[in-house]
């Protein structure tokens, strides 16, 4: 009789053992997938080392067209300076300030249509604010790409 109450005790206690067990286990692995910050998205025009299909077709057809022939007199070549874009009535310089980039929309809503994005610290051209000026309209000066953004994730930089 003992023997029988003393099988029943220690299988109670195994068993408690194993659910609360596979309870801390199951816990932990939780607590840490949670606790990984995600990778941060890599866009296209973060590194010049991604090609986009564009750059590529592009890459395609300077390298399929013959070269021409090195002639004897120089060429005239453009000045290597750029001159820089005279900025629009009321439009400004500033850069991003939101440390993961943002995105922009197509219309100044957060519900809009994602049209782009812009990296962190990435120089912008601010075109105009809506309304209630709680949107800017920004135009990239890499990509030359235009959308809208929250106005708290850019600032103005001297020029």
């Amino acid at each position: 009789m003992l023997s029988g109450l003393l099988k029943f005790i220690l299988g109670f206690l195994l068993a408690i053992t194993v659910l609360v067990g596979s309870g801390v286990a199951v816990a932990l692995y939780f607590m840490n997938r949670t606790s990984i910050p995600p990778a941060r998205p890599i866009y296209a025009n973060d590194s010049p080392a991604i090609a986009t299909p564009a750059s590529k077709k592009t890459e395609a057809k300077t390298t399929s067209t013959p070269k021409a022939v090195a002639s004897a007199t120089p060429t005239p070549s453009a000045n290597p300076t750029e001159t820089p874009e005279a900025l629009p009535p009321g439009a400004y310089k500033g850069r991003v300030t939101w440390a993961d980039g943002v995105s922009l929309r197509a219309e100044a809503q957060q519900d809009a249509e994602r049209v782009g994005s812009v990296a962190f610290n990435e120089q912008v051209i601010v075109l105009e604010a809506n309304q209630d000026k709680s949107w800017v309209k920004i135009r990239t000066e890499a990509s030359k790409q235009e959308g809208w953004l929250k106005i708290g994730n850019v600032e103005k930089v001297e020029q």
